[in-house]
């Protein structure tokens, strides 16, 4: 009988390790997969997008050699309007940064163009975070002429309302170039569009 036990015992003992490997064989059928087999998934990739799509430039935009032309005068009281079209199908009217070549579409007007006058370039002073690809920041509530990231004040120049309509001010990314052609401005960057618009800096909170 004690002989009979002993062998039932280590039968037992035996079995244990099979009947666990079924069980993890029945969850990977239904779908469910141990920690360690979801860690060597691939991770997935980005869809590439010609504009946006979380896209960073890794470079702001390349000094102008030419001075800007002064805008058109208004005819028949009416002001001057500029008809633009994307540059290539698959982009935006807006002024945008080509995913495929970093080429900043749009920053073409010259130096100290005269939509982008200040009075008082820098009048708060330079923006203390970092500017660049390094850095991406959240935007965190406002509108497009009194908004935050991070602990500081930013307004959209208003030549430039149109092209931040789509925006979402609570929650799109962004990154700060630095502007090489019109002082006092910045150029922010919106990585799920792709689009950028000028913005000055109005200090912190």
């Amino acid at each position: 009988m004690k002989k009979q036990i002993g062998i039932f015992a280590i039968s037992m003992v035996l079995c244990i390790p099979l009947i666990a490997q079924q069980r993890g064989g029945d969850v990977a059928q239904r779908g469910g997969a141990a920690p360690a087999q979801r860690a060597a998934a691939p991770p997935q990739r980005k869809v590439n997008q010609p504009v946006g799509g979380g896209h960073i430039p890794t470079h702001g935009p390349t000094p102008s050699h030419t001075i800007a032309k002064p805008a058109p005068a208004p005819q028949g009281g009416k002001p001057a309007t500029n008809a633009r079209v994307a540059d290539q199908p698959g982009h935006p009217v807006a002024p945008h940064v080509d995913a495929a070549t970093d080429r900043w579409v749009g920053h073409d007007g010259g130096k100290n163009n005269p939509t982008y006058h200040l009075d008082h370039p820098w009048e708060h002073g330079h923006f203390p975070g970092e500017i660049g690809a390094s850095h991406v920041y959240r935007l965190g509530g406002g509108t497009r002429d009194h908004f935050l990231f991070d602990n500081f004040y930013f307004s959209v120049a208003p030549a430039d309302y149109d092209d931040c309509a789509n925006w979402l001010w609570n929650s799109d990314d962004i990154v700060l170039y630095a502007d090489p052609d019109d002082p006092g401005w910045y150029l922010a960057y919106n990585a799920r569009l792709g689009t950028y618009v000028h913005v000055e800096y109005l200090g912190p909170m």
